[in-house]
């Protein structure tokens, strides 16, 4: 019988929560690790906007989520491990959660409600867990050298112990979960091929649109925008489709709408972030936005901001520019002027 990194390897799997980082290199580093104690932490943060699927997982198999958490802390030869919550998802699953983590080594930590989206990133998770202040660490040291209380720490999202389980058992088909929200008919989970395309997973959902539209893929809100023209590529990142009707939605609403939830998610460390995301957000609430600042403050966010938080600002707003408000009349001389 295969050993269980070895079907992790040729499985190929992928981490799930948006890094796409491979699940054999992480588990390898971190079972090969010399270390007196080792831990592992599952991440059911989820804070992003339109990413439901650990939830979905939660709700539908929270058995295989146990048996993939109890498999790496046996192959890895854990001390601990820790599902990592969020307030919500605790609330509504931590009872069924508490009867299946019986006589485990596993733990539920509630996240702490100051946390927001930044206690997702695995660094501010370990400080989290550990009582510090929660904002992200300067890389390296990764986790899987020196993770929770310096020990090698093995973080790996819910999707992920859930695959693990369905490759030691055999069941794994090479599927993934994908978040379908917006304005559609049929917003929910649903599971396809992790090759399947945007636009297929709109038809077999039966969420396609019939009005002229855009959709943001991968997160919620740090998510690359693509117009309809665009849809045959595969989602990545959480696996989110948030599909925007562009007669329903004015463009500074959508762009105040992401800045919103960068500016309020911003944890305040480094300044680039913090400030960067404020003053774009009043620069999009003026009556005459002055755009040349405005993109100037979104190139210099990815060179100088500390975490992914602060490098994600331009993603959607650059993208949305390019493959969607190049063609319209009021935007495109913004496009334009400002070389994006």
């Amino acid at each position: 019988m295969a050993k269980l990194l070895d079907k992790i390897k040729k499985a190929e799997l992928v981490g799930k929560g948006g890094a796409c980082f491979p699940t054999f290199s992480k588990w390898q580093a971190v079972k090969n690790a010399k270390a007196d104690k080792k831990y592992i932490v599952c991440n059911c943060s989820e804070g992003e906007p339109d990413v439901k699927k650990d939830g979905y997982i939660l709700e539908h198999f929270p058995e295989k989520l146990i048996d993939g958490i109890n498999l790496a802390v046996k192959e890895i030869k854990a001390d601990k491990a820790y599902i990592f919550i969020n307030e919500a998802y605790y609330k509504k699953y931590s009872t069924k959660l508490l009867g299946l983590i019986v006589d485990t080594k596993i733990e539920l930590f509630k996240k702490p409600h100051v946390g927001g989206y930044i206690a997702g990133e695995e660094s501010s998770l370990i400080n989290a867990i550990e009582g510090s202040r929660i904002e992200p660490n300067r890389k390296p040291p990764y986790p899987s050298d020196s993770g929770l209380w310096g020990a090698p720490t093995l973080i790996n999202n819910v999707e992920t112990f859930y695959d693990v389980s369905l490759i030691n058992s055999d069941a794994y088909n090479k599927n993934r979960f994908y978040t379908v929200a917006g304005d559609c008919v049929w917003p929910g989970v649903y599971e396809f091929s992790n090759d399947q395309t945007i636009g297929d997973i709109l038809v077999e959902s039966k969420n396609y649109p019939k009005f002229d539209f855009f959709v943001q893929v991968g997160g919620g809100a740090s998510g690359e925008v693509l117009n309809s023209n665009q849809l045959d590529r595969e989602v990545g990142g959480s696996g989110s489709i948030t599909v925007y009707s562009i007669e329903k939605h004015k463009p500074i609403d959508v762009i105040r709408n992401w800045l919103n939830f960068f500016m309020n998610e911003s944890c305040g460390q480094c300044t680039p972030c913090r400030e960067g995301t404020y003053r774009l957000h009043e620069i999009i609430n003026q009556n005459k936005p002055n755009w040349h600042m405005f993109f100037a403050i979104l190139e210099d966010l990815p060179e100088t901001s500390f975490c992914a938080l602060g490098i994600s600002v331009p993603v959607p707003i650059i993208s949305y520019f390019k493959n969607v408000l190049k063609d319209n009349q009021e935007f495109s001389s913004i496009f334009v002027e400002n070389n994006i």
